[in-house]
């Protein structure tokens, strides 16, 4: 183990320096992977040396999201003290079902989890769990609404037409969840949003009493805090008020954007999440935590254990429910994921973790303030988002994001808005300064050029 901690330090100290010296990196077409790199899987062992040299090769060439050329993803940087728990979570190497093969860092996710709880605003005991991502936790959230209002159906199977709600600009997870709960891809109803990617409420009123006249039965509406391609904010609220006057299950999709509630300037986007029969928030997004760390919370602390609990007798051998989250959580065996985020939480604190989050909203406001100034660009999103959505002179956005990653230029996307098409810059990376987001248009323009 101590020599292969070497071959780590070796390999880690390439990785950085290449990160600060050339960015991102050129990318190499798949067919070409095979002949490039020594992939092989051998019968015999390999030589330490060239085991080594194997692997170094295929980190250095590896997509590099720590980087301050990489604005693609809902995700980017590195928070070092967080990367330093998710290393010691490997090496324990736990499995968080049971107190006794989790020990103390049982105790760690429960206070993540209180703390969280008491930021939202939940005013009753709350209980949640991690997950791998927030595709999961949102098909939680789902089937707890579904297990909610039809106790029988997670023994019996589908009896009644349930139908859901949620934006047309909500998470895709949304439809792969209803077709994996037994609700059917078909029976979720998208709600078209406002100029800004809110869902339009009265919509959605509208669309639930026509379901009931038809003889549906609506379940659950997915509330989104923070849209992948606008960064829009649901208005909780109102939806809220809707949610109970029909007697629906109102899921908030934090995943993206709920970090704001980390923030005394910005929570106020997510005011109204307190409401939420169940609520989610993904740390390893605006927060900078190694991928994944996916939390749930429900203040309705039995639907957690109706859903997803299941006697195992060769499992839970010891202690009771409130320390063993196996009996909570949709997997058996599920990594330490709490360390990484607690590593970070205790190191900055809360008070930290709401500068991160002010950092990005700056570091957006700067990238707006730059595309507002000049003629060369139009401007697609609005202020107190953390994606700037835009277009540069006549060139098109496909194009120039992906001739971008090919040239091992920068790494940025493009989304699709109410039939328009442009270039989505996300400003998810706090390490960033207000001069790593000039260059990042001065080189987005000198190669615009080229093409």
């Amino acid at each position: 183990m101590t020599r292969d901690l070497e071959v780590f330090n070796r390999i880690a100290e390439k990785l950085i320096r290449a990160e600060k010296e050339t960015g991102v990196v050129k990318q190499i077409p798949f067919e070409s992977l095979k002949s490039t790199f020594d992939l092989d899987l051998p019968e015999d062992s390999t030589q330490e040396e060239a085991f080594e040299k194997a692997l170094t090769e295929l980190v250095l060439n590896t997509p590099r999201t720590s980087t301050k050329l990489f604005f693609n993803q809902l995700f980017g940087g590195r928070k070092s003290k967080a990367s330093l728990g998710e290393l010691l979570s490997v090496l324990l190497n736990n499995s968080m079902y049971t107190y006794k093969v989790g020990g103390p860092m049982i105790a760690i996710e429960k206070n993540i989890l209180n703390k969280i709880s008491d930021l939202v605003g939940f005013k009753s005991e709350t209980l949640g769990t991690i997950a791998s991502g927030g595709s999961m936790t949102n098909y939680m959230g789902m089937v707890m609404a579904r297990d909610k209002y039809d106790p029988d159906f997670r023994y019996k199977g589908r009896q009644v037409n349930l139908v859901g709600y949620s934006s047309i600009e909500s998470h895709y997870s949304i439809a792969k969840n209803a077709a994996f709960s037994g609700v059917g891809r078909d029976n979720i109803r998208y709600i078209q949003s406002d100029e800004h990617g809110k869902m339009n409420v009265k919509e959605l009123e509208s669309q639930i009493q026509q379901d009931l006249a038809n003889g549906y039965r609506p379940f659950f509406v997915n509330a989104t805090a923070g849209t992948t391609v606008m960064g829009a904010f649901d208005p909780l609220i109102k939806i809220s008020e809707i949610c109970k006057q029909y007697d629906l299950w109102m899921h908030v999709d934090g995943a993206y954007g709920a970090s704001v509630i980390f923030s005394d300037k910005y929570k106020h986007l997510i005011e109204g999440a307190h409401l939420a029969d169940s609520f989610t928030i993904n740390a390893h997004k605006m927060l900078g935590t190694p991928i994944t760390c996916s939390i749930i919370l429900t203040p309705h602390k039995n639907c957690l254990y109706d859903s997803f609990s299941n006697e195992a007798s060769y499992l839970y051998q010891s202690d009771d429910n409130d320390i063993n989250p196996g009996k909570i959580s949709l997997q058996c065996g599920r990594r330490n994921d709490a360390l990484k985020f607690w590593t970070l939480w205790k190191s900055v604190g809360t008070k930290g973790l709401g500068d991160i989050v002010d950092q990005e909203f700056h570091l957006a406001d700067v990238a707006r303030e730059y595309v507002r100034s000049n003629p060369d660009y139009t401007l697609y999103s609005f202020d107190n988002s953390i994606n700037i959505c835009f277009n540069y002179k006549s060139v098109s956005p496909e194009k120039l994001c992906n001739k971008l990653y090919e040239a091992g230029k920068l790494v940025v996307g493009y989304g699709k808005f109410k039939d328009q098409t442009f270039v989505r810059l996300v400003t998810v990376n706090s390490n960033n300064t207000k001069e790593d987001l000039i260059h990042f248009f001065k080189v987005l323009e000198e190669f615009a050029e080229t093409l």
